[in-house]
């Protein structure tokens, strides 16, 4: 899915929440140039019987982004819980009622020539209307990338570093012009690692699989939450271990998870079935569970959530682009 956003966006851009059309990068900043930025997703889900914008997980989201953006040395000054109030901002300050993906981008901002990075800084925050990354409805198409996952002595997968999704850009224009909706990179190690942009389960015997964190894979929030449904919902078993090429041919369900993503069936896997090619019965199951939970329609799950509107903040404020957030 290609989205083209509205100039007319409010963001949060250096401190100050402006319209997306006026907010200006240099030709010579150092991150268009080397890539050095992290960036960050975080997803919110519109419930329309309950006319309420759900936020899933963003502390946690923005505690990944620090944390990430430490390994550029980027200093993101605000908290988690101060990036997350600026997001529920931005999300009334747009009267959004729908589902919405959120883009954090922290960068090194020096306008010159030269690769050794200094500690300039800018970061910003957009959010846009956003439907489905991947219309899975059916399943997905998936095939095995010519091209490996970076490894993390090289850029580590786990960073979400801006440079390292040239890898990723790669490997997906490489499936797409195979005829695949989505890609799945092996590590150097000739194990799979994931997806072109989300992670990746596959169901052998009722047990579900996933690579772990050690074999070059971004340490999802979306898999983490798979995961603790699989468990505590499905009553399944989950093991984290490294998957070899040809259990793809032999899985009995395959899914893809990932912020963008959500959870998206794989049915067919280098123009072969997986399985008898239908999306299986755990897959199936899962993705409703999620869907559920995200939607803030099971009560458990409430705490990974939060509520854009309330009393105090009501579905139509004032609309003010002056002033800054801290």
């Amino acid at each position: 899915m290609q989205v083209e956003a509205d100039q007319n966006l409010i963001i949060y851009f250096n401190g100050q929440y402006m319209r997306l059309g006026e907010a200006k990068v240099g030709i010579l900043t150092h991150a268009l140039h080397y890539g050095t930025g992290v960036f960050e997703g975080v997803r919110g889900h519109w419930n329309d019987s309950q006319q309420q914008l759900y936020v899933l997980r963003a502390p946690e989201h923005y505690e990944r982004w620090k944390r990430n953006c430490g390994i550029l040395r980027i200093t993101v000054p605000l908290s988690p819980q101060q990036l997350t109030d600026i997001t529920l901002e931005l999300m009334r300050r747009n009267r959004f009622e729908t589902n919405v993906y959120v883009r954090p981008l922290a960068y090194k901002c020096s306008e010159r020539i030269g690769v050794a990075p200094d500690d300039q800084d800018a970061h910003a925050i957009i959010a846009m209307p956003f439907g489905e990354y991947l219309h899975s409805a059916n399943g997905l198409h998936a095939g095995v990338s010519s091209w490996r996952r970076i490894d993390d002595n090289a850029i580590p997968a786990r960073g979400k570093i801006c440079g390292a999704y040239a890898n990723s850009a790669l490997a997906t224009d490489e499936a797409r012009h195979s005829g695949f909706d989505e890609a799945i990179l092996l590590n150097e190690n000739g194990h799979v690692a994931e997806g072109a942009t989300c992670n990746l389960f596959m169901v052998r015997d009722r047990r579900l699989i996933t690579p772990p964190v050690s074999d070059n894979v971004l340490e999802g929030i979306t898999r983490n939450c798979i995961m603790q449904l699989a468990r505590h919902e499905m009553r399944l078993e989950v093991v984290e271990r490294s998957i070899d090429r040809s259990e793809l041919l032999v899985c009995d369900e395959a899914f893809f998870t990932g912020t963008a993503v959500g959870l998206a069936p794989v049915v067919r896997i280098n123009h072969r079935p997986v399985r008898d090619g239908a999306v299986g019965p755990i897959t199936h199951g899962m993705q409703q569970l999620y869907t559920d939970a995200v939607h803030g329609r099971v009560s458990f799950y409430r705490d990974w959530l939060t509520p854009v509107y309330d009393a105090q903040h009501p579905h139509e404020p004032e609309v003010a682009l002056a002033g800054t957030a801290g």
